[in-house]
């Protein structure tokens, strides 16, 4: 079973599934989730497959999901410790109280007794800070952080959707300091959202930290059954955040990818899935799964072998456009390479340096 070869998250031996199986969908509250009943039989054969990664948030479906994950497993304890949760902090949940969300350590503390309550469990698997919170000190996110570990109430730690710098900041201060360090990052990557590449992934690969898609299919964008024919005409259940996607640069990338899953004989959103997995520093991307159907195509990702050349259609279908200094550091092999080759990669000379001896002074 592909979802049971597990993976060690980022600099960490913690194992996990290659795919994670995100609760955001579990309970309606939010209008497009699904009923309790039908988000415990998809949690029940995704750990049947296989999986033991489950990602959810304080806020997902106002608390809802964290209560149906709990209601399912919290009366099983071999069930639950087999399962690795994990969930975030960030969101208000106590609309007029200025602590009731945010990063301090106040808000932190009562947001983590509030997510064990309703996860029905002593303890969290790996707790996330769902979004950088700039009215805290870093080094007070940190700290409290630290005071959840040891208590045991937080076995590990990450950062989601926060700038790279900051994120380098924390770490580089819990390492120094011996509090316990991040092992992952969470961040919107697909093959619409690839900006990322220019700051976030390499400073993940350089940290420690194993990164972890969410969004792989921009909330359905990339799921293959908006048609360029009815372009104008769709109406997503999570709204503009996926139908001012429906423009014809995406039309144009699921060209490609129907093309790149009739050649495989599989379907398109395996196939983003896929290309999304199989980037550099990511460990394991959060599936959404609002049915039980979109399960069972989505873990089929695990089995699609892409070759050099459909990646390579993929990638050019989607090349970002990335902040400086992206492009200039694409320069740096041809300005310090000197024309040889090194860690596998080639240069070319760069010709305003010396070409010989009598050039250089």
């Amino acid at each position: 079973m592909p979802l049971a070869h597990y993976v060690t998250l980022g600099h960490s031996g913690l194992r996990v599934s290659p795919l994670c199986l995100g609760a955001m969908t579990f309970g309606k509250e939010w209008g497009w989730g699904s009923e309790p009943a039908e988000a415990t039989r998809i949690l029940d054969k995704y750990i049947d497959l296989g999986g033991n990664f489950v990602d959810t948030a304080n806020g997902y479906t106002k608390g809802h999901s964290e209560a149906i994950l709990g209601e399912h497993l919290g009366h099983d304890r071999k069930k639950r410790d087999r399962v690795v949760i994990a969930t975030k902090f960030c969101t208000n949940m106590f609309l007029g109280d200025p602590n009731g969300g945010g990063a301090n350590r106040k808000a932190i503390i009562a947001q983590c007794e509030e997510s064990l309550r309703r996860l029905k469990t002593d303890y969290i698997d790996l707790y996330w800070m769902h979004v950088w919170d700039k009215t805290t000190p870093i080094e007070e996110t940190m700290r409290a952080l630290e005071t959840l570990v040891q208590d045991g109430k937080v076995r590990y730690l990450g950062f989601s959707d926060t700038p790279a710098w900051k994120v380098a900041q924390a770490q580089t201060m819990a390492l120094l300091r011996g509090w316990s360090p991040l092992i992952a990052l969470q961040i919107e990557y697909s093959l619409l959202q690839r900006t990322v590449e220019g700051d976030l992934v390499p400073m993940a690969e350089e940290l420690g930290l194993g990164i972890t898609p969410w969004g792989p299919l921009r909330g359905g964008a990339l799921s293959g059954k908006y048609k360029r024919a009815d372009k104008g005409k769709h109406e997503a259940g999570r709204g503009a955040r996926v139908t001012t996607f429906l423009d014809d640069r995406t039309f144009d990338l699921l060209d490609v990818l129907e093309t790149v899953a009739k050649e495989l004989s599989t379907t398109v959103p395996r196939v983003a899935l896929a290309w999304v997995q199989n980037r550099p520093g990511v460990t394991s991307t959060i599936m959404g799964a609002r049915t039980m159907e979109q399960l069972d195509d989505n873990v089929g990702a695990l089995d699609v072998k892409l070759t050099a050349a459909h990646a390579a259609a993929l990638d050019k279908a989607s090349t970002p456009v990335l902040s400086f200094p992206a492009d200039m550091l694409g320069a740096v092999p041809m300005i310090t390479f000197g024309g040889t080759t090194i860690n596998g990669q080639g240069s070319r000379a760069w010709p305003q340096a010396p070409q010989n001896d009598n050039e250089r002074f």
